[in-house]
């Protein structure tokens, strides 16, 4: 049975070589249609009388055969010719009755395969199939009473003789019939499901290409963040260690004349600070090029290492202090490394732009926050911070913890980073 969904779906044109190969076939079935014609002639048979001159038998045989020629191109107006012709062809008594039978059964087949409007295909083959079957009834009527008394004389069986002859022709068109219109049928069902598996496969190849430009994509993306991370790593290590050094070395080249002492101090310094940087840039790259290992971090960049940051910023000659308030939580190792790099990039502003004095340096574990904040008496206009790599560096860590930051300069003079953590996100993390 079809379907609402069934009927809307519309068959494609015949393809050029489709319609070639019909036109051949349309010629071919002239041919032996006429072949058959002639044979039919020569056997001097004749069962629905005196057949017409050669002229018209030759017309109505090529009438019927010729539509063939364009039965997928126009299944309806083909299948309308053929049954007219067919009709024709007995009513004018013309002997080829092979050829004509064959052409109209294909041509009910093909508007059931081609058919474009499925409801009118349907009602055509209906109407036509019934007329075949009006016109064989009323054959039967015409001709009865011309049948010889003799004519079933050797007839045997439990059926009147007329009787058998009428079940029997009607028995065989039932076949015929049905079996063109089932056929024509299936093959359009067919052809429904084949584009069907055509345009999924098409729907699948475009899914899989848009699935690979979103996986490279992805992986370009991947790239571009492992990138960044390498470069605020590499920012983060480097600039606060060489600012260190640097700070150290202008103390060293200032009172190197006066006071060798504290120059050496100075310079032991700078040699510790540079094997610090060494060992950290070598344990992150370390870490880069790990591919398979157990992901384990170096913990030197943590909460538990602050001190050593506000130590070196002591070397350098400021008055740093740390305090922690409220009861410390384990920290979740991603969130630990990022507080400790804030204060690191913080602590290196100051000590390349700010000319502070003073640097101070809290962690407050508040009841569901915890809170990074760093301050220093320096100038209130900090290019680093507000303007270079540090600061974005910064951002990038508090937005992938969903923090807040506040950053920039203080009314009563000095500059302020303060970054803010979730508590309730930390406490489901580290457990």
């Amino acid at each position: 049975m079809s379907s609402a969904n069934d009927d809307q779906w519309r068959r494609p044109e015949p393809t050029p070589r489709q319609q070639r190969i019909d036109i051949w076939t349309g010629l071919a079935a002239v041919l032996v249609g006429l072949a058959s014609l002639a044979l039919a002639n020569n056997t001097g048979y004749f069962p629905f009388g005196t057949p017409p001159a050669w002229p018209e038998q030759v017309l109505w045989t090529v009438a019927v055969t010729l539509p063939l020629a364009w039965r997928r191109s126009r299944p309806e107006l083909t299948t309308v010719i053929v049954a007219v012709a067919f009709i024709t062809v007995q009513v004018r008594a013309v002997p080829e009755m092979q050829l004509s039978t064959i052409a109209l059964l294909a041509a009910i087949y093909t508007l059931g395969a081609w058919g474009r409007d499925r409801g009118r295909s349907r009602r055509l083959r209906v109407a036509v199939i019934v007329a075949m079957f009006g016109w064989l009834c009323l054959s039967y009527a015409i001709t009865v009473a011309e049948i010889p008394d003799d004519a079933f004389a050797d007839a045997t069986g439990p059926l009147p003789p007329l009787l058998a002859n009428i079940v029997y022709a009607l028995l065989a068109n039932a076949l015929y019939f049905g079996f063109a219109y089932v056929a024509g049928q299936t093959a359009w069902v067919a052809a429904r499901r084949e584009d069907q598996l055509r345009t999924q496969a098409a729907l699948l190849r475009s899914q899989a290409e848009e699935l690979q430009r979103s996986q490279a994509e992805a992986r370009e993306r991947a790239v571009v963040g492992e990138r960044l991370r390498i470069a605020r790593e590499l920012h983060d290590v480097v600039a606060h260690h060489v600012s260190v050094m640097g700070v150290q070395a202008a103390a060293c080249r200032r009172v190197l004349d006066r006071d060798p002492d504290k120059a050496r101090t100075a310079l032991a310094a700078i040699e510790q600070t540079a094997r610090t940087a060494i060992d950290e840039l070598r344990r992150m790259l370390g870490l880069l090029r790990a591919v398979g290992t157990d992901g384990e971090r170096p913990d030197s960049a943590g909460v538990a290492h602050l001190d050593r940051l506000v130590a070196r910023a002591r070397e350098a000659g400021l008055t740093a202090t740390l305090s922690v308030y409220g009861d410390p939580v384990p920290l979740p190792e991603s969130l630990s490394q990022a507080v400790y790099r804030i204060v690191q990039e913080a602590v290196t502003n100051t000590l390349k732009h700010a000319g502070a004095s003073l640097l101070d340096v809290r962690i407050r574990y508040l009841a569901s926050d915890v809170e990074v904040d760093v301050k220093d008496d320096g100038r209130a206009h900090t290019p680093g911070a507000t303007g270079g790599l540090g600061l974005i560096g910064i951002r990038e860590r508090v937005a992938a913890h969903d923090g807040e930051l506040e950053a920039g300069p203080q009314p009563t003079g000095g500059f302020r980073v303060r970054a803010r953590f979730p508590r309730p996100a930390l406490v489901e993390q580290a457990a």
